[in-house]
């Protein structure tokens, strides 16, 4: 079996089983925010942390608990991290300097896990499980709960209330994340990934030689890493570290795990509005925009242009052997669609257009599938732009499942849309004037914009993946990054809730004969070009000044 029938194999494999999964997994989250019934583990939970799970919450008061609650989580991740050499387990590692732990901090707790650091050689096993792991738990769950209150203001009607954001967050983990964590972590074993206490192991190599090997508590990390589109690697070489990903049917389950609750939440939307269809039409926009990117990354990594990839039939430098070009090429396409950013393969290596569709899955904001949460969020505020425009064009008020897009649910969309790009462009433009920044770049000319774009595209994204050629552990890199990541995750939640408690307080509003239909192939079309167009006239001067003028050089 060839390379390329091989990696038609896996990514069709893949697409059967989210398909299998969508229906199934996404009931079971409805169920799970639909339900009135709290669990004994919960209900001890609550009383610790003095919450009525029964008092639902109008907008302003979800939002100040989801922003409370992340300030806090900021605070503990930092101080963890300043204060790891007091620790126990700290294998002898400092305290991390404050740059970087604030760095740290921000990345984690806004789910984008961006590092600049070695994990195995700056990180002690307390702060690991402790720290970092506990807020791959709670930032996927703060993004799902996100979700579920904008879906809630579709479905409620005439009510401030969006429901109670430590409910909402304490399911998410309890019966969600953790479960499925649990079983996925021995499977993960099983399959040869690490978990133990053991710190630095010397073993006899082949050739007579003595290496140091790094142990540790991976297999519990790294499956909420992709299950929870978190990122961040146990090891500096991530998901290409045999420890992580030691084998290709390990690779294949780790991209269904980034996948699954990205792609089910859809149906969990649908459900919970009373309407699949609405979820079927969503998804079905995924689809067609993570085909069209899995495609032409494939296309691109497979073109082999140059004399030595022409020989080998592909562009595999950066690639991890054990996984080959196209198995690689899918992980790279599924962890920028997310918001994942865990990498089997050196994005910098990419070619300069295969590399080009990876920054452009990130900028069109990660919505095909996205994060946890936040891909569906992102995609709901994208659908009511397209029913604002088709509105437009039909000459009538625009809605979208009974309720009315006015100018107040435009204003938190566009909002939304805006601030991703302004920080994106904005922390590049500065990187760029700054003489100092500069020689942080190892590469010059079209290349070294591509990294630096990239760079900041993944921290304002939520992503964390990086072309890694750039110096990004200085003061200006770590404050720059980490004040993105906080105001590209924050500020997006504000106008998210804001639409949900605007939504939410609106009368139904029966359709009409001039009702642009939301569960067709029409609309289907009309938000995927919505969001190709809006991504395209947004970032397409600093993309043809980087990749696409490298790409055809």
């Amino acid at each position: 079996m060839n390379t390329t029938t091989a990696g038609i194999i896996f990514a069709a494999s893949l697409a059967i089983a989210l398909g299998l999964t969508y229906r199934p997994f996404g009931d079971y989250m409805a169920r799970v925010y639909t339900s009135g019934h709290h669990l004994r583990a919960e209900k001890v939970i609550y009383r610790l942390v003095g919450v009525n799970p029964d008092a639902d919450q109008r907008w302003s008061t979800y939002l100040r608990s989801v922003l409370a609650f992340s300030l806090v989580s900021v605070v503990f991740l930092y101080a963890f991290l300043r204060l790891q050499g007091h620790l126990l387990l700290n294998l002898g590692f400092a305290g991390m300097e404050q740059g970087q732990a604030f760095n740290t901090a921000t990345s984690f707790v806004t789910n984008t896990n961006w590092q600049s650091y070695s994990g195995e050689s700056t990180l002690g096993y307390l702060v690991q499980m402790s720290g970092l792991a506990v807020q791959n738990f709670t930032s996927a769950a703060v993004g799902i709960a996100v979700a579920i209150a904008l879906v809630r203001g579709f479905s409620r009607n005439r009510t401030d209330q969006l429901g109670n954001f430590w409910v909402d967050l304490v399911r998410a983990v309890v019966r969600v994340l953790l479960p499925i964590s649990a079983i996925g972590a021995v499977i993960l074993i099983a399959g040869g990934v690490v978990q133990n206490f053991h710190h630095v192991q010397t073993v006899a190599t082949i050739a007579g030689g003595e290496q140091t090997v790094t142990g540790g508590p991976v297999a519990s990390q790294e499956i909420i890493k992709e299950f929870g589109t978190n990122g961040g690697g146990f090891y500096n070489a991530n998901s290409a570290h045999p420890f992580e990903n030691p084998a290709t049917w390990t690779n294949w389950l780790e991209i269904y795990l980034l996948l699954a609750i990205a792609f089910s939440l859809p149906r969990t939307f649908g459900k919970m509005v009373g309407d699949t269809r609405q979820g079927l039409a969503i998804v079905s926009v995924m689809v067609v925009l993570a085909l069209t990117s899995m495609f032409l990354v494939h296309g691109f990594q497979m073109a082999h242009h140059g004399t030595v990839p022409a020989s080998v039939g592909a562009a595999t430098e950066g690639t991890e052997t054990r996984f080959g070009v196209p198995n690689s090429a899918t992980f790279a396409a599924a962890t920028t669609l997310t918001s994942t950013g865990a990498v089997n393969s050196f994005h910098d290596s990419y070619t300069s257009l295969g590399g080009a569709v990876l920054l452009l899955n990130m900028m069109l904001g990660e919505i095909a599938p996205g994060g946890t949460g936040s891909g569906l969020y992102g995609m709901l505020i994208i659908a009511v732009l397209a029913v604002f425009v088709g509105g437009l064009m039909i000459g009538r008020t625009p809605e979208y499942l009974g309720k009315k897009i006015a100018a107040r649910e435009v204003k938190f969309a566009a909002l939304y849309i805006l601030t991703t790009p302004t920080l994106v462009l904005g922390v590049t433009a500065l990187a760029m004037a700054l003489p100092g920044e500069r020689t942080n770049m190892l590469n010059s000319g079209a290349h070294g914009l591509s990294e630096v774009l990239y760079a900041a595209t993944s921290a304002a994204n939520n992503n964390g993946s990086a072309f890694a050629g750039i110096t990004v552990n200085t003061n200006w890199w770590n404050t720059a990054l980490g004040i993105s990541m906080l105001l590209a995750r924050f500020l997006p939640i504000v106008f998210v809730l804001g639409l949900a408690g605007s939504l939410a307080q609106q009368k139904p509003v029966p359709p009409s004969t001039g009702t642009l239909p939301t569960h067709r192939p029409l609309f289907v079309g009309l938000v995927a070009g919505v969001a190709l167009i809006v991504v395209a006239l947004t970032y397409f001067p600093a993309i043809a000044l980087g990749p696409f003028a490298e790409g055809l050089h």
